[in-house]
């Protein structure tokens, strides 16, 4: 429980630097944005802690009338010219910062699915993932695993979430910021 709550105010104490810091870099994708899509900000129901919904934020990389699928089940020309450096530097995350600032996810986490990810969340129930708050990045992000796995997905949750303390979540911070990992693929039209 001390490892939680000090994970907690970490996430607090990064959530208002990085805002704060980052401010002039959201406000330009933010302005960015209205060029490309006229709708800078992409709002998704999610599931969180305790399968508890909740609506994540981030920074829409897709065209607005994009259907509302996992990401490796959407094709690759939905994606916009802007969403595709956002995506390629993972900048469409940072808004996510506001969802960790409220308490809704952590830094470090699995990644939120959708509700109708039936598969992944039966496989995360079983193995208590939603015991703990979803994240912006984890273990599975930084090893280039997908919801296109949500078996494999699973286990890689639970292996983070049981060995989760100050000192690997932040070896995992630290990981995501050098550039480990790909994050969930759009896929090519067939």
């Amino acid at each position: 429980m001390i490892q939680q709550n000090l994970i907690r105010l970490v996430d607090i104490f990064l959530s208002i630097i990085g805002l704060s810091l980052l401010s002039p870099i959201l406000i330009a994708i933010t302005l960015l944005g209205f060029i490309d899509t006229g709708s800078p900000f992409f709002r998704q129901q999610r599931i969180g802690l305790n399968k508890r919904t909740f609506i994540l934020i981030k920074f829409r990389t897709m065209k607005a009338n994009t259907t509302s699928v996992a990401t490796h089940l959407v094709n690759t020309k939905a994606i916009t010219p802007l969403g595709r450096v956002l995506r390629r530097t993972k900048l469409d995350e940072l808004p996510q910062l506001i969802n960790v600032l409220l308490g809704q996810m952590s830094l470090i986490g699995a990644r939120p699915c959708l509700p109708n990810q039936t598969t992944l969340i039966h496989e995360r129930s079983i193995r208590n993932v939603y015991d703990y708050k979803p994240g912006i990045t984890g273990l599975a992000q930084i090893n280039s695993i997908d919801m296109s796995t949500p078996k494999k997905l699973a286990k890689v949750d639970a292996i983070m979430n049981k060995n989760i303390n100050i000192c690997y979540y932040f070896s995992l911070i630290s990981q995501t910021i050098i550039g480990r990992g790909l994050g969930d693929a759009a896929h090519p039209k067939r």
